[in-house]
């Protein structure tokens, strides 16, 4: 039997898991494994300059490809605990990535030594698994039973925490006999997708609520072929938005009380039944839940049993993988459309277009300091529909969500449930590593940006481009906007007069020398005429020196984005709506006056 290291048995266990990719910082307690790692081969590394934002590359790999699995790895102590906003993002959004740590040697983790934290507790609440491997011939069965775990039933992530002594210890392995172990997924059954359809074929007014579990199983196709076969309009999720392309004739819309449509709100309200499939209620997408459920009937499908029922109950749960359940419902589809016992949805269908044309928020905004609905406006020009973008929260997702548009699954890339500021730099880096040879525009806030802004290093170190939009307001935008329930503005304005800028006016964080001093390319816009030629240079400048080239867009102080506080039939419209066809010139569809 070979003999080897319980971190090289580590290793070559990733490379036989299908990982070629890995984001982390070395430090003392992972030395070990991180030499197992150069003298494996195979597995390509990339240098974070934060562990957290390792652990955010992570997420991007992961959620870039159907079958990714992000890999971060970290030295002991605070190094673990600054991956657990990466595992709070990923548990959250349903996105398995392995977090492998180093810790004390066995002999001393409950003696208070230098770095040792009991990083597998505190990491409990936000993976799937949380393990501190105490023997060292245990390594290979833990790494084993993770990559089951992350890919079985609700995706999501487990840690690994490797004490030094684990890690150099020799063991037998073989990596030549080792085989992944299959992934459970619990299946739909015939009887459950006839039930499904017979409530189904009883409404007039249906609508497929389509989530981010669809694109985890990757099973978009299926469930456009599904809405097509049967006539029934889609609303994708913030998490299962690109599942059905903006432009298609049964895309109704999102909904929700932020991140949605005008015409995605209306048409939801005039539904009758609802189908979600690997979808989760989420509070943003539902609002008040009497105004979202009332005179509507349910069915709800995810591959996480304990979901059916989480937030409301539906008329009908099934726990099945989103994949396996399409599967059957094209199946069914098929058979009754050749027995012609599919209703005609034509008009129902035909509706929701209407009220796409004639339910449009203007855009257009001649501004300056420019308005930010201008930004994305001219982003739908400058960026075709191969983009993948990248964001996670703030007034600059929230906008960004309503404006611009996506057409395939995995091109929106969003934290989803757990939001964490900084999160898109490193997402973004993860994401263009995985898929290099497509076009990546990331999409922040300043406060998001100045997070993490140290890891625009890592992309230039690297040679990962990217563009990256950044609207400047010098201000906590969405959270001025909800401290306006409370009568005040108190501590979320970020201006101040730049003593090595004043041509910056309030505008305070000199984001251009930041960038360029990170080894990036940069380039600032004031006037909104300007946006397009901005991102024609940065896409050149990405493409010729292969690093992040930042775009700034520097807006007015003050904007309110339309959203609600409570429910999808009261959201409020700040600016004026469009009323004529130059009002929203990159609208998917035409304005119907």
């Amino acid at each position: 039997m070979p003999r080897m290291t319980a971190a090289r048995a580590a290793v070559e266990i990733l490379k036989r898991e299908g990982v070629t990719h890995a984001f982390g910082v070395p430090g003392a307690a992972i030395n070990p494994f991180y030499a197992a790692l150069k003298g494996a081969g195979g597995v390509d590394h990339t240098l974070a300059r934060h562990v957290e934002g390792a652990s955010h590359m992570a997420e991007g790999y992961t959620r870039t490809h159907p079958g990714n699995i992000g890999v971060c790895i970290g030295t002991s102590g605070p190094a673990g605990t600054d991956m657990i906003t990466g595992l709070y993002s990923a548990i959250g959004d349903s996105i398995p990535i392995l977090c492998i740590t180093g810790q004390a040697p066995t002999a001393v983790i409950q003696k208070e030594d230098f770095q040792a934290v009991d990083i597998a507790a505190i990491a409990k609440p936000v993976t799937k698994a949380a393990t501190t491997v105490m023997e060292a011939a245990q390594v290979p069965g833990v790494f084993q039973q993770a990559f089951h775990l992350m890919r079985s039933g609700r995706p999501g992530p487990v840690l690994i925490d490797l004490p030094i002594d684990v890690q150099l210890t020799e063991i037998d392995f073989d990596p030549e006999t080792y085989a992944p172990l299959p992934a459970f997924k619990p299946a739909a059954t015939r009887a459950q997708v006839e039930k499904a359809f017979a409530l189904l074929n009883a409404s007039e007014r249906p609508l497929i609520v389509a989530g981010g579990g669809i694109i985890n199983a990757d099973a978009s196709e299926l469930l456009w072929e599904f809405a097509e076969l049967t006539g029934t309009p889609v609303v994708p999720t913030l998490m299962g938005w690109g599942i059905v392309p903006d432009d298609h004739e049964l895309n109704a819309g999102m909904v929700g009380l932020q991140t949605s449509h005008r015409y995605g709100n209306a048409n939801f309200l005039e539904s009758d039944f609802v189908l979600g499939i690997g979808n989760r209620w989420a509070n943003r997408h539902t609002g008040k839940l009497d105004v979202y459920t009332q005179g509507r009937t349910f069915v709800h499908v995810d591959i996480e049993p304990t979901q059916i029922g989480k937030i409301f109950a539906p008329d009908y749960g099934i726990a099945s993988d989103a994949g396996a359940a399409l599967e059957l419902f094209v199946e069914v589809a098929k058979e009754l459309k050749a027995a012609g016992e599919l209703p005609d949805r034509g008009d129902w269908a035909a509706s929701t277009q209407e009220r796409k044309a004639r339910l449009q928020r203007r855009t257009h905004f001649d501004d300056i300091p420019m308005k930010p609905q201008r930004v994305y406006e001219e982003m739908n020009k400058a960026f075709g529909p191969e983009t993948r973008y990248v964001t996670t929260i703030g007034l600059s997702q929230i906008a960004g969500a309503q404006m611009l548009h996506v057409y395939k699954p995995r091109h929106w890339i969003n934290c989803g449930q757990a939001g964490p500021l900084g999160w898109t730099i490193p997402a973004a880096l993860g994401v263009a590593t995985a898929d290099p040879e497509t076009p990546v525009v990331a999409l922040s806030g300043d406060y998001d940006f100045q997070f993490m802004i140290e890891e625009l290093a890592v992309g230039a170190q690297h040679r990962i481009p990217y563009v990256h939009v950044l609207v400047n307001n010098a201000y906590l935008g969405l959270i001025r906007q909800a401290q306006r329930n409370l009568d005040i503005n108190f501590q979320v304005n970020l201006e101040f007069e730049n003593i090595n800028a004043p041509e910056l006016g309030v505008y305070g964080v000199d984001h251009v020398r930041v960038a360029e001093g990170l080894g990036c390319k940069a380039v600032r816009v004031t006037d909104p005429s300007r946006l397009g030629a901005a991102f024609e240079e940065a896409k050149k400048l990405a493409a010729e020196h292969r690093v992040p080239v930042v775009v700034e867009a520097i807006l007015e102080r003050i904007t309110n984005i339309s959203m609600s506080g409570s429910d999808i039939a009261s959201v409020q419209e700040w600016e004026d709506l469009a009323t004529e066809p130059g009002h929203a010139p990159t609208a998917v569809k035409p304005l119907k006056v």
